[in-house]
């Protein structure tokens, strides 16, 4: 690094350090008082108040409502993103945390209360810097609702977070993190090519013909149709996809009947299906579509599968991986920088985000030496505070790259 640059990271780190202990006390807050998806009102409100609080300019009320889009001047004609989900998900906390949620049924079990303190820090921070100098690049930070499910990212951009609509040029670059409970601590990775699988739901609707239990020979029975179409399903993976790819086909809800001595006439299954190219989702729809109506025509049953598509695959663009690499390398140190070996079969909307700008989706390590960290989506998970000044130096230094 020349001068300058070591200067600027020094700078960087320390402005990090002298907002720890607010971050520290947003994060919490937010963990306290989880909102899901495009109910992130609150949220929402506290990240305006940190911009405004920093001087950072920004317009809120998008995508639904909630989501905010922020920006920061600089030179050169295209500018950085970065992004931070917000929502919750609807789930009983079980932390035992002093700040564990006060709110029944919700709870930040994803970590995007981690998310978005970490962009609020990387938003004041470069505030801060901006205030003694001008930003090498024009910076745009997305704080974005409703990414479990509800893509959120994907109206965020539809709604022109990336093409210069609300604030100054278009994005070239664009990163986001998660917290990675299966990283250690301080340690940070990501990959070229797919990062997270393409994220798609389907539903099985079995016809057949109903009659009293003690006749089923009456009946063209659809339990019986339904639990072998759910059986079924299961070859797909197994026999239509090459090994060295991965595909995942879960049957997650297996509907049929109210009494217990009557065959009902219909069935519903619904369950997930997840792929990392578009060669093998399109495969997957129609082998799935095969399966449930071949299935069904044998036990005199009819079948209608319907598959409907949520999150494409999140691609790391090459170009933006290696400068992910380059700067975590030289913020961090290479002992700190991973590469993640494989793509993990969980969906992610920051997929909407690839289209349009060179983009980096990569890990933050959570688990702390001895102890770990809880699943993602567990009841008992807490994202570590131990991480936020990682996530937000190496944010900073990304945006400033």
């Amino acid at each position: 690094m020349t001068a300058h640059d070591t200067a600027t990271a020094a700078r960087v780190r320390a402005l990090v350090a002298e907002e720890l202990p607010r971050l520290v006390g947003i994060r919490r807050d937010l963990h306290m008082h989880p909102e899901i998806g495009y109910e992130e009102y609150r949220t929402s409100q506290v990240v305006v108040r940190e911009l405004s609080d920093a001087g950072v300019a920004y317009a809120a009320g998008l995508a639904g409502g909630t989501g905010v889009l922020a920006h920061l001047p600089g030179e050169g004609a295209r500018a950085v993103a970065l992004r931070a989900d917000m929502d919750a998900l609807p789930i009983v906390e079980r932390s035992g945390r002093e700040w564990a949620s006060r709110t029944p049924g919700r709870m930040h079990a994803c970590g995007h209360d981690g998310h978005t303190a970490i962009l609020i820090g990387t938003a004041r921070v470069l505030a801060r810097l901006a205030a003694e100098r001008t930003l090498p690049h024009p910076i745009t930070l997305v704080f974005q609702p409703a990414e479990e499910g509800g893509g959120g990212g994907k109206r965020m951009v539809d709604e022109g977070a990336l093409d210069g609509r609300h604030f100054g040029p278009p994005v070239d670059r664009a990163f986001a993190l998660h917290g990675w409970p299966d990283l250690p601590l301080g340690e940070v990775g990501t990959r070229r090519g797919a990062m997270m699988a393409a994220s798609d739901r389907f539903e099985v609707h079995v016809s057949g013909t109903g009659a009293h239990a003690a006749w089923p020979h009456r009946s063209a029975d659809p339990v019986v149709c339904a639990a072998a179409i759910v059986t079924a399903l299961q070859s797909i993976v197994a026999r239509n996809v090459d090994p060295l790819d991965a595909a995942v086909v879960s049957v997650t809800v297996m509907q049929a009947g109210e009494a217990m001595n009557v065959i009902p006439d219909r069935a519903l299954l619904r369950g997930t299906y997840r792929s990392l190219s578009e060669e093998t989702r399109s495969m997957l729809e129609r082998r799935m579509t095969e399966v449930a109506e071949g299935v069904a025509r044998a036990h005199g049953c009819t079948a209608r599968c319907e598959c409907i598509r949520g999150y494409p695959v999140t691609v790391n663009d090459d170009g933006a991986v290696a400068q992910f690499e380059q700067v975590a390398r030289a913020t961090l140190g290479d002992a700190r920088v991973r590469t993640i070996a494989a793509p993990v079969m969980g969906g992610e909307d920051f997929a909407f985000f690839g289209p349009h700008a060179s983009a980096c989706y990569w890990a933050l390590g959570l688990a702390r030496p001895g102890i770990g960290c809880p699943a993602l989506h567990a009841p008992d998970f807490d994202f570590a505070d131990e991480a936020l000044p990682t996530g937000v130096e190496l944010m900073c230094r990304l945006a400033l790259a």
